[in-house]
This record gives structure tokens, sequence and C-alpha cells, in this order.
């Protein structure tokens, strides 16, 4: 964070000194009870309702409170801790927001997607690093009430930033975006998923459709042209530059002759009637769209496109997506433990399709969550898409992936179908139908510990050195 005088904070704020002094400097801010407090020099923002210790505040001071209690209550506070008061601690919080972010006048880019959102945005973080100091979402932690301090994580030195939003329902991807007030919006794909909270695939679409009004006026929206629910998406209001990336039709990036190569994808990149030969680490249709956008958005931040194209070839794809290592009795596993949903498992069974030509394809399955009532039917979808393949062996664990197996014998699946509930039993079957002729998918929920260790524990490398 920029350290900022505490009597120009409360200038800004339109409040009242309680008790305390004001000729120091913040130099960290978290609103109290929802980001972790333990450093000095902070600025807290409380809520007239949340209840506080202030006797906690003596381990971190000097620190600043801005808040709306009632003043009887702030009297109490010992004279060493700052306390500012001020009509409204909500209103003071997105002053503050918009005050902080407008100091810096830097590329931010937004990026939402139901896949391809964190590879993405650690590509575009890879590219531009190699000249830039830049400021990002950490692995795939983009919960709402993580930006605040990710924003609170530019400074003076912050020249580029690119941050991973979250959604969980209607109205997150809104609120992050009155955060960061990106200058570069991105929507990589949307399919079917977090119904649980969005209630219906159209209402699903509508959030993450938030991202074209949360663009700064003047930005540039980046948009997947082959996505049929992005072009649900109106753009009407936005007064922007619209960006297209595509593999199938007329766009601004449009990739051609994709195909697949050694540990990645090769293609060749058509932008302004020049083309660039590209190579993206990583298996996968789905890796050449995510290559497309990063490619586009640091190109919009300033890069030279042949000079991204040569840093996306050192990109080192992420651990459990779509991650292939040597298994057990000389079979190959894809590890793709890091998430689940219906539009990933047919990324991940393209991938199979291709390089498990020739192989004993075996698929392990976990649960789909979040699909709120429409679980059945997506994992019935998925079972559909599994008997339309001449797989050996389909694996389910947990209760909603049943659904999977049973529709895959429905649909007249002509391999071996097994349904667990947990993975107990599950390594003893495939210790038995891995050998060097195998190929083992396997794609369950990120917080499956259990699914996660099982893929581990059948490489030949032990998980302490997968880190």
């Amino acid at each position: 964070m920029e350290p900022i005088l505490v009597k120009d904070l409360r200038t800004l704020l339109e409040g009242d000194l309680v008790c305390g002094t004001e000729d120091w400097y913040v130099k960290e801010a978290v609103v109290y009870k929802r980001h972790k407090l333990d450093r000095p020099n902070t600025v807290i923002f409380l809520y007239k309702k949340e209840l506080i210790y202030w006797g906690h505040l003596e381990s971190i001071s000097p620190c600043v409170v801005i808040t709306d209690k009632p003043e009887e209550e702030l009297r109490k506070v010992r004279k060493n801790t700052t306390v500012i008061r001020v009509k409204s601690t909500l209103q003071a919080y997105w002053k503050f927001v918009n005050y902080y972010r407008n100091l810096f006048d830097i590329p931010v880019v937004a990026i939402t997607g139901t896949c391809g959102k964190t590879t993405t945005k650690e590509m575009i973080k890879h590219i531009v690093s190699k000249y830039h100091l830049v400021q990002a979402t950490e692995s795939s932690k983009n919960e709402p009430r993580r930006s605040f301090p990710y924003l609170m994580g530019i400074n003076r030195q912050t020249e580029m930033a690119v941050f991973e939003t979250g959604l969980g329902n209607i109205g997150n991807i809104k609120h992050q975006c009155l955060i960061y007030q990106p200058t570069i919006g991105i929507i990589t794909t949307i399919d079917a998923h977090h119904l649980d909270g969005c209630k219906t695939l159209e209402g699903y679409v509508q959030a993450k459709g938030e991202m074209v009004e949360g663009v700064k006026k003047n930005g540039t929206l980046i948009l997947n042209a082959d996505d049929d629910n992005i072009k649900k998406i109106s753009l009407a209001r936005f007064m922007g530059k619209v960006i297209y990336f595509s593999t199938k039709k007329t766009s601004d990036y449009k990739a051609n002759h994709i195909r697949f190569a050694n540990d990645g994808m090769e293609f060749d990149l058509f932008y302004a009637n020049s083309s660039y030969p590209v190579f993206v680490p990583g298996y996968g249709e789905h890796q050449v769209y995510n290559a497309l956008a990063a490619i586009a958005a640091v190109h919009a931040m300033g890069m030279n496109i042949q000079e991204a194209v040569q840093r996306l070839a050192t990109f080192e794809n992420m651990v459990r997506h779509l991650e292939i290592s040597k298994g057990i009795n000389g079979c190959t596993i894809i590890d793709d433990t890091w998430t689940i949903n219906p539009l990933s498992v047919e990324a991940a069974l393209k991938v199979v399709d291709e390089i498990g030509k020739g192989k004993k394809s075996i698929l392990l399955l976990g649960d789909i969550n979040r699909l709120g009532d429409y679980e059945i039917e997506y994992h019935q979808k998925v079972g559909s898409m599994v008997a339309e393949r001449m797989f050996d062996t389909l694996i389910t664990i947990g209760e909603k992936a049943k659904e999977i197996g049973k529709q895959a014998l429905r649909d007249g699946f002509k391999g071996h179908v097994h349904m667990f509930l947990t993975v107990e039993g599950v390594k003893e079957i495939l210790e038995n139908k891995l050998d060097d002729h195998s190929l083992l998918l396997i794609k369950g929920p990120m917080k499956s510990r259990s699914m996660i260790d099982l893929a581990s524990s059948l490489k030949l490398i032990k998980p302490t050195d997968e880190q």
C-alpha cells in the first residue's frame, strides 16, 4: 500500500478526530472482521454494529479506526489508538477505495469466465512481468472479500495489475469491479456453474455480464467470439473498445491451424493482416483460447505481439490443470483435480480423445458442485459426453457423480463402469487396470482432498516433489 498521512485521510473522509494523533502514516488497510488484522500502521474500517475488543488494537499500535459508532462508545477508547468518526463507515470505505484506486494511472485487467480465468490471468502476469512490476490475484483465490486487500497491494512501484474475479452470486463481479475499476475486462467462457447462487443459467450469464459495465469509461472489453452465452450479454451501454478472439470465425485475434505438439499446442495467430506462429504450453483447444485472451490483453496494455508470443512459450502450465505425468505400471496420468464443471469436463475429454489415441483410456470423475436445481441434469449431460466415446473404463466418486455413470450406461457406453461414494477401493481397481498402454484422467472438485491425494499416490513422483 502507498503510505497515506492520517491527517489527509481524515480530511478525505470528512471525519472528526475523536482521539489519538494524526501526524503519522498508514501503510495497511482492512475492513474489521473481513481481513487479517495483525500489523501496525493500519487503517481499520469498523461498522457501527460490529463488536470490537478495543484492547486488541494495543498490539498493533499505531492504528487508526474509521467508524460511525456512537460517540459515547468511542469515549472509552484508549488515547493511543487514533479514532476518526464519520457519518457512515460504508460511504467512507467506498470513498477511500475510489480515492486509492485513482492514485494510479496504470493498466488494470479484470478477468471472469467459467473456465480459463486463472490460467489466462497467470499467462498475462507471466508475459508482462519480464519488464513490469505486476500486482495480481494469488492462484484462484478470487473471492470478493479478497478484492480490497489485492487493491491495497498496488503502490507507486506497481506498473500493471491483473485480477481474477470470483462469482458465487449476482452482484459479485459488480462489487469487485467497483474496487478494481479495470481498464481492461475479459470474459473467457460462460457455461453452467454456480447455479446454486445464480439460480439459472440465464442468471449466471447476467452475473458474468456485470463485467461489461464494470470496465472504466473508454476502457477495453475482450470477448470470446465463439461462446454462445457471451453473445447473450448486451453491449449497448458499453462505450469503450470491444476486441474479439476466436478459433472459428473472423475476429481481431484469430487462431488457425491448431494442432497438438510436444507438451502443448501450436497455432498460427492472425492479427491485422499479420501472422505469428504460437506455441502455448498445456494441451487442449481451451488452452488456445486462454492464449488468445492473454495475447489480446497484453497487446492492449502496450506490448508488442511478437514479444508476447515469445514470452508465452516460456509459460509453465499450472499444476493440476490437465497436468500430465508418468504413473504406476508405466501409465500416463492426466491430473485435472483443480476444478470440475461441465465445460471443463468437455475440454478434458477432448484432450483425452487426442493424446489417448491407441491407449486404454480410463476416466475418474468426481462430483460437480454448485449446480443448484440443475445438478442431476448436468451430471447426466456429462454421462452422455462419456458415452459418445470408446473409453475402457469410467469410475465415478461421489453421490452426485453416480448420475454420470448411470447416464453413460443408459446411453449405451460400452466400457466398464464403477460407481463409488468415496475413494476407498478405487486405487485397488486402478492398480489392476493401469499399464504402459493406459491413460488415466482424474478430474474432481478442488476441495476434494481425497481425490487430489489419490492422483498424487498414483504418480511416480512423490506429492512433495509436485509443489
